[in-house]
């Protein structure tokens, strides 16, 4: 019996060899379709502004909303996950005001091009074996990849949004193939509805501003990741000492799952922190320049923000640092021609002199 004519659950184990050799730790099928209540829930959250100044969210709605509507002859869709859990806590950092916390997941190279790679190499194998159509994706296209996840069986969307694994918590990277290749069989149930959150709401609890309007159910605009990286503007005042020394993204409602206890590190090297970005002085940072911030941040998501944005970051994690010797350092950049730093810079500068 040639590939091509293989039963879909053949096919289905066929794949799943692949990606593993490939390195992929999770994956999942489904048919190219989404349940209503995915679309309701996005547009729900896009009417009440929830997205802030993530524009690119409503443009491509009704392809979110629809894999088919994103590519008609797409047939199944192919979800894989990578495993990136940190070798220890995030939460621990938090309490080491004069570094400036990183999210794990920007502290070495950007998962888009790892996984990427990874999918186009199983995406080529797939096209070459059975004779079909491809197309990749990693988090830059209109893909709900968490729902789609879901669908997939490789876990649930948990009250923090993020997609929560029985193997690997929280700390799943997540790529979608879809392909024109029938792979699932009428038979096949979703397994979309799995919840293993029960009761536990300690991803709402825990979230510094206050984001989580309900299970399921968050406020961008007042998210530190989305205060920190997507916001282009100033970061406002009401949620500047609650973000503390976080100055790129923010780990508490993923690192404070339960489900994280089943997690084994990372086995992608690209993944583990470099050394020189686990745990950075606040006090090197404020002092980059242009090319010594590309330097640093080679390769890392982090360069994506720019240095002027991430200088304001740093700023505001100098004024929640209780570190009065950093005031000759930053007093200079209340002058900046810049007036996202110069705000800023006043800001840390007050809070620094209360002390």
């Amino acid at each position: 019996m040639g590939a091509d004519k293989l039963p879909n659950a053949s096919r289905q184990e066929i794949i799943t060899k692949q990606a593993k050799i490939i390195g992929f730790d999770a994956i999942g099928f489904c048919n190219a379709e989404l349940p209503l209540e995915a679309g309701q829930n996005l547009y729900r959250f896009l009417e009440k502004s929830h997205h802030g100044e993530m524009e690119w969210l409503k443009e491509k709605a009704a392809w979110r909303t629809s894999p088919q509507a994103l590519w008609a002859e797409a047939n199944s869709v192919i979800m894989l996950g990578h495993n990136y859990s940190p070798d220890e806590n995030p939460l621990n950092k938090l309490t080491q005001k004069t570094i400036g916390n990183i999210s794990c997941y920007a502290q070495n190279e950007d998962y888009h091009d790892i996984i990427k790679k990874k999918l186009k190499q199983l995406a080529g194998w797939l096209a070459k074996e059975y004779g079909c159509d491809v197309k990749v994706f990693v988090d830059t296209a209109a893909v709900m990849e968490k729902p789609l996840s879901a669908r997939a069986g490789l876990g649930w969307q948990g009250k923090h949004t993020c997609l929560v694994s029985r193997e690997f918590g929280s700390w799943l990277f997540l790529g979608a193939i879809f392909t024109t290749l029938p792979l699932i069989n009428n038979q096949q149930s979703p397994t979309d509805k799995q919840d293993g959150c029960g009761t536990c709401t300690r991803c709402i609890d825990i979230c510094p501003t206050a984001a989580f309007t309900g299970a399921r159910e968050i406020d961008a605009r007042k998210c530190i990741s989305y205060l920190t990286i997507e916001n282009k503007g100033q970061i406002p005042v009401e949620y500047r000492k609650a973000i503390g020394n976080r100055i790129y993204g923010c780990d508490d409602c993923l690192a404070v799952c339960p489900w994280n206890k089943f997690a084994k590190t990372a086995n992608e090297s690209a993944y583990h922190p470099r050394k020189e970005l686990k745990a950075p002085l606040l006090r090197d940072l404020i002092t980059l320049d242009n090319e010594s911030f590309r330097i640093l941040f080679r390769k890392s998501p982090v360069k994506r923000i720019g240095l002027e944005r991430f200088t304001r970051n740093v700023l505001v994690a100098i004024g929640n640092s209780d570190d009065k010797s950093l005031l000759p350092i930053i007093t200079p950049l209340a002058q900046s021609e810049s007036p996202l730093i110069a705000e800023m810079a006043r800001w840390a500068i007050e809070e620094l002199q209360k002390i």
